[in-house]
């Protein structure tokens, strides 16, 4: 009887982000990506969600490597709070030269760099990780360098397809390696497929990276008297390759804005991946010296980020370029879901300071970088797996691509759709869950220890109804108010009627607090009955249910 493998997911199976899963076998543990998530609006003040890394706290003994996929943020972006959870830990990062630049400046931000140790991979490389050998493979998606990875374990091949699509006319020429993904499956032969589910409910075939171009030429063109900004992912390369093709063609200089667009733009031209000529790119300090119409500005913010170099322009706030109706603003991407209402106010913002705007939902200047249900068919087919868990997707992504493999003919016993912290055992029976662990999201807002549930919620009443606070000093000796209490608020009620509110608040407050003193109360008492009598005033006078704080002290003896 062949040695187990276990597979525990920390994320990425229920939403879009925080990708991160365990191999392990014989006792030792291989990571594969370590990615974080975005917050939404509902999130105030969180600048990132990563998986609980508790699982791997406990077994740091047992960690050989991580391997990272790929360069997006969803794949990499846990890296630094995964050593910073696990001080001490040493840990080799597997990945091709522009995930592991990203990687690596990263790990040089938190000054973690030397507790990591870069291995550098190359299309078709093998390595031995821990408990397996690993075979790396080309696949093409919306950053360069990606890589499906074939595990050959105790159990068999589980091969993992990382992000991908099907595109037979790439930018860059690297298409995803079906031929030897059939070779694999024809011998040794593929045991267990985890495979992107994100497009699984969407028909048909995508469109090639290499369409886009055509499409920017032709608006580059209607708009070829005004200055163009054009918003795109900063790990986009090859759509960044093809903004910057059509702006050279029409004379522009190309000038980058925002920290990852320049960094990353200079990372993928030093590996050879990003053709710009020295002479056709000025650093953002010297757009001013520029001809408008012969400059193209590429920006990030295309997701309406907080205070990235996109909103800022909507804001009129940008230290380097003030729009107006001389430009032309390209959205060279499409919202992820979650973002729409944010990337509609930016470019409203840029629409009511003259700006033209041009966006996916008018003509075809994005296309996906993952595949559709065709593509996803064709990669099953060549795979031919005897086993199937669908990864990386919301959770009808999931059920959607577990449907398409058992419609194509797996048996439904041989597919399993896991959740963030199911853990699957892979035996000589098959696949089945064997235990859970934490998959819960963890929030972080920059400071070391992350944000609990409670203060989320906190932060969610204050942003939506504001805060009142009552403070007074009691004489529990006398049993009498000797201060107070006075009653103030921030975002309850509008500036002409906090007045009168606030004094009637004040009054109810005042009443309750003699109430208690008149029975023996303590500062608790005080304090819990002033909450009470503030809140039912607030409630029925506003109809609002703010955050209330008291703060009650006691006349030192």
């Amino acid at each position: 009887m062949a040695e187990p493998v276990r597979i525990t997911f920390l994320g990425g199976l229920g939403d879009i982000g925080r990708n991160c899963a365990v191999l392990e076998s014989n006792g030792r543990m291989v990571i594969l990506d370590c990615g974080q998530m975005f917050a939404d609006e509902t999130q105030p003040g969180v600048e990132s969600i990563i998986p609980d890394f508790t699982y791997l706290q406990e077994n740091a003994d047992r960690i050989d490597g991580c391997v990272v996929t790929h360069a997006h943020e969803d794949h990499i972006g846990g890296v630094t709070f995964l050593l910073e959870a696990i001080p001490g830990l040493e840990l080799d990062f597997y990945g091709t030269a522009f995930t592991l630049g990203l990687v690596r400046h990263k790990l040089q931000e938190k000054n973690l760099a030397g507790r990591a140790n870069l291995h550098v991979l190359n299309d078709g490389d093998t390595r031995s990780i821990g408990p397996f050998e690993c075979e790396f493979l080309p696949v093409t998606h919306s950053t360069p360098s990606g890589l499906i990875t074939a595990f050959t374990t105790p159990q068999g091949v589980i091969l993992h397809s990382s992000d991908f699509k099907l595109d037979h006319t790439p930018v860059d020429g690297r298409v995803t390696d079906l031929a030897r993904i059939g070779a694999i499956s024809q011998d040794p032969g593929i045991r267990l497929l985890l495979c992107d589910s994100t497009n699984a409910n969407t028909p048909g075939q995508s469109t090639s990276e290499s369409t886009v171009g055509p499409v920017l030429r032709g608006i580059f063109h209607e708009h070829r008297n005004k200055r163009i900004i054009v918003g795109a992912f900063a790990s986009h390369v090859h759509r960044i390759q093809q903004i910057a093709d059509v702006a050279i063609e029409q004379d522009r200089t190309i000038v980058t804005l925002g920290r990852s667009m320049k960094r990353n733009v200079a990372l993928a031209r030093d590996l050879g991946l990003l053709s710009i000529p020295d002479a056709r790119i000025r650093d953002i300090a010297d757009a001013d010296d520029l001809d408008p119409v012969k400059t193209c500005i590429i920006s990030t913010g295309s997701q309406g980020e907080f205070r990235s170099a996109l909103t800022l322009m909507a804001q009129n706030d940008s230290r380097w370029i003030t729009v107006g109706p001389q430009d032309t603003v390209i959205f060279s991407s499409h919202p992820i879901p979650g973002n729409e209402a944010a990337v509609g106010r930016v470019r409203s913002g840029l629409a009511r300071q003259g700006a033209a705007i041009v966006h996916s939902g008018q003509v075809d200047v994005h296309t996906t970088g993952h595949g559709t249900q065709q593509e996803l068919l064709a990669l099953h087919s060549v795979a031919n797996p005897e086993l199937f868990v669908p990864v990386h997707g919301e959770y009808e992504h999931l059920v959607g691509h577990a449907d398409l493999a058992m419609r194509r003919g797996m048996a439904p016993e041989n597919v399993l759709v896991a959740t963030d912290g199911d853990q699957l055992l892979l035996t000589d029976d098959g696949i089945s869950k064997d235990g859970q662990v934490s998959g819960d999201y963890i929030y972080m807002d920059g400071a070391a220890e992350a944000l609990t549930e409670e203060i989320l919620q906190e932060r969610l009443l204050l942003r939506d109804a504001g805060f009142v606070s009552v403070i007074a000093e009691v004489d529990l000796a006398g049993r009498e108010i000797v201060f107070g209490p006075v009653v103030t608020s921030r975002g309850w009620a509008a500036a002409n009627e906090r007045f009168d509110l606030e004094s009637g608040a004040a009054n109810e407050a005042r009443e309750a607090m003699e109430g208690a003193l008149a029975d023996s109360g303590d500062i608790r008492d005080m304090e819990r009955v002033s909450r009470r009598a503030v809140g039912r005033y607030v409630a029925a006078s506003t109809r609002r249910r703010p955050v209330i704080v008291p703060v009650i002290r006691s006349t030192p003896t």
